[in-house]
């Protein structure tokens, strides 16, 4: 049965290393989508800065990936990531178009994630968490095609082909969003090396 992200098992899963894809094609779309949720909630907490729509919207895609059972496994990566792509830009216009008083307010009760990590070393834990604070406060700065650009190139490791059909642009497209993203980062990040 397909495993879909769950408030329990995210906590451990966010301990698992952001970049990096696996080696091996999947056999099937479960370990498929077994293998990419972590990254996909990441992603998608970045674009939507609230676990609980991140979560809502990685569910969504994995749940529509159900009905490409039947592509090719090399169309899962870059239609999976079009189609949360999707989901999380439709979870943005749906938020312009509230009205504000009737947004929830941020609850005091939430807890803040907890990065836990079972490194031995308390200090290099610290600034691991640091730094990827700092990159995800930078990256949710950046205009959406920006952040998406870089996202996929750069943390999931997708070529410039995949990640051009995943946003549904050209691969010149993918290359300019990418190099802005970079210069912008690039400036916002100096301070902190």
């Amino acid at each position: 049965m397909l495993q879909l992200v769950s408030a329990e098992a995210d906590d451990l899963a966010l301990v698992a290393p952001v970049l990096g894809a696996a080696e091996r094609s999947p056999a099937t779309l479960e370990e498929f989508l077994a293998g990419i949720g972590t990254r996909a909630f990441r992603f998608a907490e970045l674009g939507l800065r609230q676990r609980d729509d991140a979560l809502d919207a990685v569910q969504d895609a994995m749940m529509k990936m159900l009905g490409y059972r039947e592509r090719p496994a090399a169309e899962w990566t870059p239609l999976f990531w079009s189609i949360l792509r999707s989901r999380i830009v439709d979870v943005q216009r749906r938020r312009a178009f509230r009205l504000r008083w009737l947004m929830p307010g941020a609850r005091e009760d939430e807890a803040p994630i907890d990065w836990a990590d079972d490194g031995p070393d308390p200090a290099r834990t610290h600034d691991g968490r640091e730094a990827y604070a700092r990159l995800a406060d930078a990256l949710g700065k950046l205009p959406r095609r920006q952040r998406e650009a870089f996202s996929l190139r750069i943390l999931e490791e997708l070529d410039v082909a995949t990640t051009a059909q995943a946003m549904g642009c050209s691969e010149g497209a993918v290359k300019t969003h990418l190099s802005r993203a970079r210069e912008a980062l690039q400036r916002q990040l100096e301070d902190w090396r």
